[in-house]
């Protein structure tokens, strides 16, 4: 599977940005996508993750600001992303996870939130 992220840029806090990825390849073998994040000087961390039936799952910090969203006719899946904060700058990186659980990353991001 292969991963192409997009949609990163410089914003305003309050400000809303959207993330895109699209995924190629192995599209069947694919059981759920996220997206992880990792700030400068930071571990690399969960933003969410959604399952092919459409489940959704997010970090607490993002909870109810930030919405994970997969259109399978275009093989896409989405990070919608309000009301950001400067804490929220950061490299974002999707991801997939197969059927047989493997890993696969896109190349990351880069979102930056100005004060």
């Amino acid at each position: 599977v292969q991963l192409q992220a997009s949609g990163g840029g410089l914003v305003q806090a309050g400000g809303s940005l959207r993330l895109s990825c699209a995924a190629s390849g192995s599209i069947s073998s694919i059981a759920s996508m996220g997206w992880y994040r990792q700030a400068p000087g930071s571990q690399r961390g969960l933003v969410g993750t959604i399952r092919r039936g459409g489940n959704t799952d997010y970090a607490d910090s993002v909870k109810d600001r930030f919405t994970i969203s997969w259109d399978n006719a275009k093989n896409m899946v989405y990070l919608q992303m309000n009301s950001l904060r400067p804490e929220d700058t950061a490299v974002y990186y999707c991801c997939v996870w197969t059927s047989s659980a493997r890993l696969f990353w896109g190349q990351g991001t880069l979102v930056t939130v100005s004060s």
